[in-house]
């Protein structure tokens, strides 16, 4: 068929004019945020905007979350998040600033950079998270933000990486629509590129 990766993309410059595609995937399969655990917050979001464009991140510092669990204990752990779009997706870089045990610190060493999950939104929360455990797989972590209930399941085993399960709800879908506006508005000036919530 295609014999070289330039005739594949010759090719692809070709679809628009000739067929309309269409990838539809079910929103309670449809992953909207990937995410990376950094060791500096302020640095990792530079390197993203120098080597990729994207931008602004919106930055939330030493989250409060209620409730807290980590691996069926309670279990607070003090971390701070910079959100940027991308496309259709968000990528999320999380910091960890305490050495209490955490999601994040079972797959990413302190001092180190790695991804670390993929999220989800679940309009029913409860059901997701059972399909999740149905399969063998542990809940890494849990709590509310804000008003939302989310976890992270161990999918590593499977996946190499955590999936975090975010319950669909009106707070977080006005949170994602403000990082959306936030990158739909940016003139890509860096001096803004770190937005303080």
């Amino acid at each position: 068929m295609f014999t070289s990766v330039e005739a594949v993309l010759e090719y692809a410059k070709l679809l628009p004019s000739r067929i309309a595609v269409t990838v539809s995937v079910p929103a309670r399969h449809a992953i909207v945020q990937m995410a990376w655990v950094v060791d500096d917050l302020e640095d990792a979001a530079r390197r993203w905007h120098q080597t990729t464009g994207i931008g602004p991140f919106l930055v939330n510092r030493h989250i409060p979350i209620r409730e807290p669990l980590y691996r069926g204990a309670p279990g607070a752990v003090d971390f701070s998040t910079a959100i940027a779009q991308a496309g259709p997706v968000q990528i999320e870089l999380v910091q960890q600033h305490d050495d209490a045990p955490s999601c994040y610190r079972d797959s990413v060493p302190k001092g180190s950079e790695a991804m670390h999950h993929v999220a989800i939104m679940a309009p029913d929360y409860e059901t997701t998270v059972a399909g999740y455990v149905a399969q063998g797989f542990e809940v890494a972590s849990a709590g509310h933000f804000g008003t939302a209930r989310f976890c992270y399941v161990d999918c590593r085993p499977a996946l190499g990486h955590m999936v975090e399960i975010l319950e669909e709800c009106a707070a977080i879908q006005n949170f994602f629509a403000a990082i959306v506006r936030a990158a739909d508005e940016w003139d890509g000036d860096p001096a803004g590129l770190l937005r303080e919530l």
